[in-house]
Formats: C-alpha cells, sequence, structure tokens
C-alpha cells in the first residue's frame, strides 16, 4: 500500500496516483485547476470546533490526535477512511495539504492511519 503526504502547493507528480485534499478549506491562491485535485472529502478534515480549537494553541498535538481520531469513528468519516484505504490497495494515493507543519496536522494522523 502506497500512500504519502504532500503539500498541494507543490507541483503534481506522476507517480501521485489518486490525489486526495485533506483539508476543509480550498487552500490560498491555489486555482482549482492547478491543484489536480482527484477527491476532496471534507467530512474526513476536523470539525470547525476542533479545527479552530488546535490553531488557537489551546492544546497540543496529541490531545488533538486523540479527539480528531475520536471524530474518524462516526460512520461517515470511518467510511470514507475505508474507501481511502481500499484506494491505496489499488495503487498510490496522496494526501495533500496546505498546511505548513504536515508532521503535526490532521494529515499526518489520516497518514498514520492510512499505514497501519
Amino acid at each position: 500500500m502506497s500512500v504519502r503526504l504532500r503539500r498541494i502547493y507543490e507541483p503534481p507528480e506522476p507517480d501521485d496516483g489518486l490525489r486526495v485534499l485533506v483539508d476543509r478549506l480550498w487552500p490560498r491562491g491555489l486555482a482549482k485547476d492547478a491543484a489536480h485535485v482527484d477527491e476532496w472529502p471534507k467530512a474526513l478534515t476536523p470539525s470547525t470546533e476542533l479545527r479552530r480549537w488546535y490553531h488557537a494553541g489551546e492544546g497540543g498535538y496529541d490531545e488533538f490526535r486523540r479527539r480528531y481520531e475520536a471524530e474518524l469513528a462516526a460512520p461517515e468519516a470511518a467510511e470514507l477512511l475505508d474507501g481511502l484505504r481500499e484506494s491505496a490497495r489499488g495503487g498510490p494515493v496522496t494526501l495533500l495539504t496546505a498546511s505548513k507543519a504536515p508532521g503535526k496536522s490532521h494529515a499526518h494522523v489520516l497518514l498514520d492511519l492510512l499505514r497501519s
């Protein structure tokens, strides 16, 4: 299973496979046709409340991760996550995020869950 994480501002590469935007909001300054996004499953993204809580600095990454994984257990999100796992079994999947620190973001949580 091949899953990787990239910033959406990086140019697409031939080996990206299925390109999945995992941010709730569309990235600033990026035209939709230039992004080459195949899927945008907003139900896989953190809730607005959780995203605001984390970006306000009210909690650390470990607590954010715990809360986000709890949100991903909801039926719609769990179904979408299973669908991504199935896609990754069939070929490469690239998770795309606008986060400046992808390693401490929700996208990294998704990457870990898909690889496990």
